[in-house]
């Protein structure tokens, strides 16, 4: 079976262009590739595939199913500092979980929730 080389998520989103802006100014992503209807932000080896839908339900109506990524990164601890300076929604603050993960959890603007964190040693 072929390895995974990379994730993608796809997302529906009402304006991509300001969407787009969050990944960018917020989370450190760059603009790839805006095809008709899309905006693709892209940050190491993880791309966010937004597509414009400006009359689906928002995902903020969606519960725990606005739920879309866990990023995991080399260290949790400055990427929410960095957030938080900025002035992210943070939904948890950073902690160790019984999985041996520390992580955070942030809101998008679009209703969408980001777990990120990093690994313990077990």
């Amino acid at each position: 079976m072929s390895p995974i080389l990379q994730n993608h998520y796809v997302l529906a989103v009402h304006d991509a262009r300001r969407s787009a802006a969050f990944y960018v100014e917020m989370l450190g992503f760059a603009i790839v590739s805006e095809p008709p209807g899309w905006v693709f932000v892209q940050k190491d080896n993880c791309m966010i595939m937004l597509g414009e839908c400006p009359d689906d339900l928002p995902a903020g109506e969606l519960g725990c199913h606005s739920y879309f990524a866990y990023l995991r990164v080399a260290d949790a601890d400055s990427y929410f500092q960095h957030l938080k300076s900025k002035g992210a929604d943070i939904l948890a603050e950073i902690a160790d979980k019984p999985w041996h993960m520390r992580e955070f959890a942030i809101r998008t603007p679009d209703g969408h929730r980001i777990m990120i964190g990093h690994s313990l040693p077990a």
